[in-house]
């Protein structure tokens, strides 16, 4: 979890809505990219790492949630979140 502490300063700043904004859905979803892009790269190096792997599912499940409330709350940030995160 280190190697995102420093990097979390960077997304607020960029999909935050003010300074300190680490609540809202768009920086929550932006933060839960980067860890799941984290993840993918170690199970490269690491194929049979089941047990991170279960973490990096529950991860997923959790940004398709926090996506779908997004969705129903306000389109426009879904998809201009979506195409800012390159997420299918």
């Amino acid at each position: 979890m280190d190697y995102i502490k420093d990097e979390i300063p960077g997304i607020v700043e960029k999909y935050g809505k003010g300074e300190g904004d680490t609540g809202s859905s768009e920086v929550q979803i932006a933060i839960l990219t980067h860890r799941i892009a984290h993840l993918t790269s170690h199970f490269k190096i690491h194929p049979k790492d089941n047990h991170s792997r279960l973490g990096l599912l529950k991860l997923v499940g959790q940004r398709k949630r926090l996506l779908r409330y997004l969705m129903k709350k306000d389109i426009e940030r879904f998809r201009w979140l979506k195409t800012e995160l390159k997420i299918r």
